[in-house]
């Protein structure tokens, strides 16, 4: 067992049950495949084993942890369950390696997971002093104090405004560029001590902790997440077979607008303007399964705090598209 807990000991997935009923409907035959293309310590994976007694699970993460931890828990299911190291960008090659061309529904729960926000040694939490590490994927990539020490002002800047959000990018940016002149970052708790100068006092006050923007910046740009997930998603939609479902966990705006915007692309009729008739290759060939992002209730975000950022999309594949079998 991990020195750290078992992964049910570790992780409470979130809107698991809501989950369930919106992905269940489509895999109740016999060899449905379900594709978690964002494991972690698989409590959505074991909830979809123990409801859906006809499908297997294809597990993919970059997170050689997460899937030990995973694996160890889905164990007595076995060749039920896949595992498979990989980013969630890579769920069309992961499916064509193990000759699926077609699944039967999608989960993605973007963000960062209980397991790295868990491990101070990880450096994805602000309030714990650790290496500038923040890789999902430790095996390969670039650290959080990499991009520190080497990207220039600007280029600084622009992660923090665009990843982060974050209205003092600029002021930011640039006590980075001066700091580490003097000594490169390595943990968290000096940059940590960086945003706490350089955010104004009365903007900590009304914006909650000074390193919420700028972590989250960092562990966007240090793992490519926006970039994986508008590849992910198309991905991601095109191997559903017909009847096939997917739903989407995202965190923060970025995520969530991201997602939108595909799910409400598939959903809406593409027929030029002036068209008499809406011709079937530019009908919808998504139906929407939930109205708007819907939240965790108050119940379960008091009994899993994480849970409160969380918003769920999840859409119905309708339709074959060009170059997709029925």
């Amino acid at each position: 067992m991990n020195a750290r807990g078992t992964a049910e000991q570790r992780h409470v997935p979130v809107l698991r049950d809501r989950i369930l009923d919106l992905l269940a409907p489509a895999l109740a035959e016999p060899g449905s495949v379900y594709v978690d293309g964002t494991l972690g310590m698989g409590g959505h994976a074991e909830a979809v084993l123990q409801r859906c007694p006809n499908a297997r699970v294809v597990g993919i993460d970059r997170d050689t942890e997460a899937l030990e931890l995973a694996g160890a828990r889905l164990a007595a299911f076995g060749d039920r369950f896949t595992p498979v190291h990989a980013v969630y960008d890579e769920v069309a090659d992961v499916l064509d390696d193990l000759d699926l061309p077609q699944v039967q529904a999608v989960l993605f729960d973007f963000g960062v997971s209980s397991l790295q926000l868990d491990e101070a040694d990880r450096g994805f939490a602000y309030a714990q002093d650790a290496p500038l590490d923040m890789r999902m994927d430790q095996t390969r990539g670039i650290t959080a104090a990499e991009v520190l020490n080497t990207y220039d002002a600007a280029d600084l800047e622009r992660i923090l405004k665009e990843y982060g959000e974050e209205r003092f990018a600029r002021r930011i940016a640039g006590a980075i560029v001066r700091e580490r002149v003097k000594e490169p970052f390595t943990t968290s708790a000096r940059l940590v001590e960086l945003l706490r100068a350089a955010v104004p006092a009365a903007s900590q006050k009304s914006g909650g902790h000074p390193g919420k923007r700028t972590f989250q910046a960092l562990r966007i740009e240090v793992n490519q997440e926006l970039e994986a997930i508008a590849t992910a998603l198309p991905a991601a939609i095109d191997a559903l077979a017909v009847g096939g479902r997917i739903a989407v966990l995202s965190y923060h705006s970025l995520e969530d607008r991201l997602t939108k915007r595909v799910l409400a692309a598939g959903a809406r009729s593409s027929t030029p303007a002036g068209l008499p008739v809406e011709l079937p290759e530019h009908a919808a060939y998504l139906r929407l399964l939930t109205r708007g992002a819907e939240e965790p209730g108050a119940a379960e975000i008091e009994a899993n705090p994480r849970a409160a950022s969380a918003r769920l999309r999840a859409a119905e594949r309708t339709r074959a598209t060009k170059g997709h079998t029925a």
